[in-house]
């Protein structure tokens, strides 16, 4: 078993109840083992970025986990196929997208997982919720280079 560490997970939703759905993947992603959630950013609704379908709602939670990072991501996978996921094709709305944004320090470059995430940096929905969390892990220029996509703080349940 590894010393636990911090990961941030990007969740989003945009089919069936989205709010419900996102609000119960992070109720979730505190049952997995050895994990629990330290943080939870607001909900966002977002529009479609390359993809298409309704809105988006979209948060970032912070989990410590003493999974290694590729157990986590099965996991991860795990939670979406209980919520229905399916991939007919890339970026095809979805019940539930969650995506292993950050895994402590790590630099993975894996044929299923790359660490961290890719595509994280372009994505509004990801940034703003992140910074509201952790601040530490954005920048203002990152923030600013995101500032034109859609993004919308939803109220509190």
């Amino acid at each position: 078993m590894r010393e636990p560490v911090i990961a941030y997970v990007g969740i989003g939703a945009n089919l069936g109840d989205a709010v419900a759905t996102v609000r119960g993947a992070i109720e979730r992603l505190g049952s997995l083992p050895q994990s629990h959630v330290m943080k939870a950013s607001s909900l966002y609704r977002t529009a479609p970025h390359d993809a298409q379908g309704p809105d988006f709602v979209n948060a970032v939670a912070q989990l410590q986990t003493g999974l290694e990072a590729d157990e986590l991501l099965a996991h991860l996978q795990e939670i979406e196929q209980e919520a229905g996921r399916e991939r007919p094709y890339r970026n095809a709305p979805r019940t539930l997208d969650l995506d292993l944004l950050l895994y402590a320090a790590d630099r993975i470059d894996g044929a299923k997982l790359t660490v961290p995430h890719p595509r994280m940096r372009e994505r509004a929905f990801v940034l703003v919720p992140l910074s509201e969390i952790a601040p530490q892990e954005v920048t203002a220029a990152q923030l600013a280079a995101v500032s034109g996509q859609r993004i919308e703080a939803l109220p509190p349940a």
